[in-house]
């Protein structure tokens, strides 16, 4: 037995472990041969292929850009957003969005859904309590629980969403912007990455005052 690969393979697991405490792959040998492979092509990264952002030249970080960007996007596709809803019985994009869930994932908890969209609880029963006043939703006993109500969609509620429902697909379409196919795909792949890593930190409610500590402190994260 060649025991100089089996102590590196071993290594390798354990490191394969520590590094995936967010579960960006899945616990089996599909996810290790995943792990492996990203992990040899960013190895092999050549420094010219790097694409360039504002104020790389001043040593400004890949991390800032990156921070920067998703604020950029998210504000062009909240700026479509409401256009696609002009003129509707819609207030805000989160209307929609609560009602495309409802009726996309069925009925769920008032909790579920809030944090399905990743709300602050005040923010959340705001919109919920506008979708009921409207009657595009309904909230009935629980059947698994009696002592807690469930929400979902109504006729009414699917009626207004489907009157906006070609505006709201060309908003999305107009947001996913000049990328071709295989880039689409990419650009899922990462920002799945990067969103259950940042769920699980988020459905832990972690004090406002700690947050920033306890993920650096928990993650090994370094400046």
């Amino acid at each position: 037995m060649n025991y100089k690969i089996t102590k590196e393979v071993i290594g390798l697991l354990e490191q394969f472990e520590e590094e995936n405490m967010m579960n960006s792959y899945s616990h089996d040998t599909l996810g290790f041969r995943k792990w492996i492979s990203d992990r040899e092509i960013s190895k092999n990264f050549k420094h010219e292929n790097e694409p360039y952002w504002e104020g790389k030249e001043n040593g400004r970080t890949p991390e800032s850009a990156i921070s920067t960007l998703l604020v950029h996007l998210n504000r062009y596709a909240k700026t479509y957003s409401k256009s696609a809803i002009a003129g509707s019985d819609f207030s805000t994009q989160e209307d929609f969005i609560y009602l495309i869930n409802l009726q996309a994932l069925g009925t769920m908890t008032k909790t579920e859904l809030i944090k399905k969209n990743i709300h602050d609880k005040p923010a959340g029963m705001l919109i919920i309590k506008r979708l009921l006043n409207n009657g595009w939703i309904q909230q009935i006993e629980s059947e698994i629980d009696k002592r807690n109500k469930v929400i979902s969609i109504t006729e009414k509620g699917q009626q207004a969403l489907e009157l906006q429902m070609k505006n709201i697909r060309n908003a999305t379409e107009i947001v996913a912007g000049n990328l071709n196919h295989h880039e689409k795909i990419e650009l899922i792949r990462i920002l799945n990455k990067l969103d259950r890593f940042h769920y699980t930190i988020f459905s832990r409610n972690i004090n406002s005052k700690e947050l920033i500590d306890t993920v650096y402190k928990e993650y090994s994260l370094k400046n």
